[in-house]
């Protein structure tokens, strides 16, 4: 069943890789690979020398509006002419069967199904426990219906429009379509391929960097309602954010209130006069906050100057 390849890249060396376990898969190789270029601000063409000729000779290179990976799938189906698009992340390795497999899952797709989902696999250590990140990467062996491996038709995507490309980041833009299916009255099929999505090096901040995706949680709650997490297989986060939230904001609510009165209730209460204070009663505590760190962390330094 021919089909082609899209494939996101900000020209990690793990590119590389993929193709050429694409090259050693059994099976008839993609119709087209199209590589998606989302690298921001740079002329350098990305580096395939050292990919299988055989898949290189079928891999085209696309500009994209490095705006995503959502919209860099848009970009390279809509460079395909494909009946079936196949779409990879950059960063995993497809098992040595996976285009007779790929194939078949396409052909055994009944009318009502709008597309096929890939099984990952997440290697962890086996000398020690896995770190919190390498137990977070892990979870994405049992996400549901994420385009590290799905298969899509085409008239579908050009049916529903694509992957919203207001999902800026690499977390929930495939949940929204698939969301989007399902609501077209379409299936996705759980195919027979696989995958596996090594997890690469990360700094040690980088759980603190991931907490944007809440803004795309966001999005999802405007677009789905308020049982979107249910509808899309997406249990909640560990830290209990909505309730530490509330406590937080009611707190800081409550004690910026008392603490506005008491500068308005003794001055002239004009309008204008009441406006400054409710604006600056909020801002105080952080600033204050703010001045006073700095002033302990360089305490110690300030002192021995006067002692001199």
């Amino acid at each position: 069943m021919p089909f082609d390849v899209v494939i996101p890249t900000i020209g990690r060396p793990s590119l590389e890789a993929l193709l050429n376990s694409l090259a050693r898969s059994r099976g008839e190789l993609p119709e087209r690979v199209i590589l998606v270029d989302d690298r921001r601000d740079t002329e350098a063409a990305l580096d395939l020398s050292g990919v299988d000729e055989r898949v290189r000779s079928r891999t085209g290179v696309v500009r994209g509006k490095a705006r995503g990976p959502a919209a860099a799938r848009n970009t390279g189906w809509h460079a395909s002419s494909a009946q079936w698009i196949a779409f990879l992340d950059d960063d995993v390795v497809v098992d040595d069967d996976w285009l007779e497999r790929a194939a078949a899952d396409i052909a055994q797709l009944q009318d009502n199904e709008a597309g096929s989902q890939g099984r990952v696999r997440v290697p962890l250590p086996d000398d020690r426990r896995p770190t919190d990140w390498e137990r977070n990467v892990s979870g994405l062996q049992s996400s549901a219906w994420i385009t590290a491996d799905m298969i899509y038709a085409r008239a579908v995507l050009e049916e529903l429009g694509g992957f919203d490309e207001r999902f800026r980041r690499a977390y929930r833009e495939d949940a929204d379509f698939a969301l989007r299916v399902f609501e077209a009255n379409y299936r996705i099929a759980q195919g027979t391929r696989g995958i596996t999505h090594p997890v690469r090096a990360a700094d040690p901040w980088v759980s603190v960097r991931l907490q944007a995706g809440n803004a795309d949680d966001v999005l999802m709650y405007a677009k789905h309602g308020a049982h979107w997490r249910n509808r899309a297989r997406a249990p909640r986060g560990r830290w209990p954010y909505h309730l530490a939230t509330v406590l937080f904001f009611t707190g800081w609510a409550a004690l910026t209130a008392d603490f506005a009165w008491r500068r308005i209730a003794p001055g002239p209460r004009t309008p204008k006069e009441i406006v400054t204070l409710l604006a600056t009663s909020a801002v105080i505590p952080f600033a204050a906050v703010y001045h006073r760190t700095r002033a302990l962390l360089a305490i110690s330094a300030l002192l021995r100057k006067g002692a001199q």
